[in-house]
């Protein structure tokens, strides 16, 4: 059985074209949107859409990414027994059917599959499991893009041939089994948003996750302007989410979670600085 998970919030434009994108594809047997109790009637909105092959969904309660991917999973697990199952953020454009055929078919050798991921002409793909020491500095403010090129990111000419491994691979969209998921028991729900991917390479022990390079899937992420606080916010969930799994998956020692504490602080105060110097430039 081979299921499409959308993870849905807030979003219902971007759900619904995506179902639109998929519903007449024979290599489906299931189109599962788990809404992740939108507050702008998405829901309800996509309940219209339920047939035979789409179903729709609705979680407790809105506890992050991994816990949507969790409740959609384990009511696959409950209602259809062990499926492929292809989880997917809403903004995705899949090109063609023999793309999803392909990523499938990798399945029967390995854990993760994921395809070439094309943001707005970004091309991205898998990333190495980031060390402590490395987290670190992830945390400098401005070197951070520089480290993660030169040691977290995979060189392009490590993606050769139709397959290849790599340590991590985006959450965006990704293939796994469900016997997979079950028997890692399932995404770490105490992480709301950010280093999902991570925590899953963990997990598995970053083997047989992989890159079929042959597909390219188009991440139609919409470039918005946050605030400046809404910024802010999201830097302290990442930072929240990056000390969890370095804590308890990653194996950092006390000495490498205090600097990991200082320097997520530091940054922090640097980027409130900045941000209110631009705000109180921007007025005059």
């Amino acid at each position: 059985m081979n299921t499409l998970l959308i993870v849905n919030y807030n979003d219902y434009d971007s759900t619904s074209k995506l179902i639109d994108n998929v519903k007449d594809y024979k290599i489906l047997d299931l189109v599962l949107v788990v809404d992740n109790k939108s507050t702008d009637g998405s829901y309800k909105r996509l309940k219209a859409f339920e047939n035979k092959k789409i179903k729709v969904i609705e979680t407790e309660s809105n506890k992050g990414y991994g816990y949507a991917i969790n409740y959609g999973a384990k009511y696959v697990i409950d209602n259809y027994k062990d499926s492929n199952l292809i989880v997917s953020n809403a903004d995705i454009i899949i090109k063609d059917e023999t793309d999803l055929k392909l990523l499938i078919s990798d399945l029967d050798k390995y854990d993760v599959v994921a395809p070439t991921i094309n943001t707005n002409g970004d091309i991205s793909r898998g990333w190495m499991l980031p060390s402590p020491m490395l987290d670190i500095g992830l945390n400098l403010v401005y070197f951070h893009k520089l480290l993660e090129k030169k040691y977290m990111y995979y060189k392009d000419t490590h993606y050769k041939g139709d397959i290849t491994r790599v340590d991590v691979v985006s959450g965006c969209f990704f293939l796994i089994k469900t016997s997979t998921l079950e028997s890692i028991d399932y995404f770490d729900e105490n992480i709301f948003l950010y280093y999902e991917e991570n925590i899953l390479s963990s997990k598995l022990n970053k083997k047989n996750i992989v890159i079929d390079n042959r597909v390219e899937i188009i991440h139609n992420h919409s470039v918005t302007i946050d605030k400046n606080i809404k910024k802010i916010n999201k830097y302290k969930e990442l930072k929240k989410s990056q000390r969890y799994f370095e804590k308890y998956y990653n194996n950092a020692n006390i000495f490498e979670l205090i600097l990991l504490f200082l320097t997520n602080k530091i940054s922090l105060i640097i980027y409130y600085i900045g941000y209110f110097i631009k705000d109180l430039f921007g007025k005059h």
